[in-house]
């Protein structure tokens, strides 16, 4: 009953920019599977109500649809594509922008024994998939029906956020959640690496340098660094690069040097290889297609 009360609310109040009236509630609608776009995933949990999602994330690949959640609790390089979707039948789904802050104020007001006891371990992973359970998909469905209450809303809202919070906080991918409120997790250590390496893309790093940046050993860094990210610190930099010159290229089609250049490659032999293997198509032809596609390369700051 959920799940069919979710795709009526989903359906009706769609629009073409995902946004809705909620701050950091998010509607996705679409018609038709798309093909894979690169772009970043943020910090979002994300339910599917109709159809189905593909994320690839490094060498992992999730797949989730009606009545799953993907939590991604680091803003990570992905590529995904809607796989089920039509005219008649449209993908939907819900997204919950995760404040690191709000799950922070959370633990720290959670009694002794309320949630589980995170691990020692390595990190976990950036990103997970899991089946909705009955009182997380009750608690988004109450959020969506505010949509139609503005009277109610700028009050209870705030409420069942907190909600929906706690269930992911005690759920089963409750140990990524509860990190990223942590500020000395290993997750926590992560971000911040991750942070740095988005903002400094095109420039050349020691991993020596960004380990001690982050508050790890090497060691430690690489290990955990591999768990939330599935890829090397290098490798994350190169996916960086390569979906900021896809970007680049949507409006600068000629440029295809200079482009390598901004993002960070000196060698135009390197920057064309590396971003066909990573697109399918040199640089000069995927700037082609993208000028002469409809729909404009996902950005940067995409969502699931």
């Amino acid at each position: 009953m959920c799940l069919e009360e979710l795709r009526t609310l989903l359906a009706r109040h769609a629009r073409p920019d995902w946004t809705t009236a909620v701050d950091g509630v998010l509607i996705s609608k679409v018609d038709r599977p798309d093909p894979p776009a690169p772009s970043m995933s943020g910090t979002i949990l994300a339910v599917i109500a109709q159809g189905a999602k593909r994320i690839a994330l490094g060498e992992r690949v999730y797949e989730y649809g009606a009545g799953q959640y993907l939590v991604a609790s680091v803003d990570l390089p992905v590529t995904g594509q809607f796989t089920q979707a039509a005219p008649d039948r449209p993908a939907l789904g819900f997204g919950l922008v995760l404040d690191p802050s709000a799950v922070a104020e959370l633990l720290l007001q959670a009694g002794p024994g309320d949630t589980p006891r995170t691990g020692s371990g390595a990190a976990p992973s950036g990103m997970a998939v899991s089946d909705a359970p009955p009182a997380l998909l009750d608690a988004v469905v109450r959020l969506l029906r505010l949509l139609d209450e503005p009277r109610d809303r700028a009050v209870l809202a705030p409420l069942v956020k907190r909600e929906i919070l706690w269930r992911l906080i005690t759920g089963e991918q409750g140990a990524a959640v509860r990190q990223l409120g942590l500020a000395d997790s290993g997750l926590s250590h992560v971000s911040r690496a991750v942070r740095w390496i988005r903002e400094h893309y095109a420039e050349p790093f020691r991993v020596e340098d960004v380990a001690r940046l982050s508050g790890m050993s090497v060691s430690a860094f690489y290990r955990h660094f591999q768990a939330v990210t599935a890829m090397s610190p290098i490798q994350f930099q190169k996916q960086i690069r390569l979906q900021e010159a896809r970007l680049l290229l949507a409006t600068h089609p000629g440029d295809v040097t200079g482009v390598g250049h901004r993002v960070g490659y000196d060698n135009p032999s390197q920057f064309s290889r590396e971003y066909r293997r990573q697109f399918g198509a040199p640089p000069s032809r995927d700037a082609a297609r993208l000028r002469s596609t409809v729909r404009a390369p996902v950005p940067v700051s995409a969502l699931p």
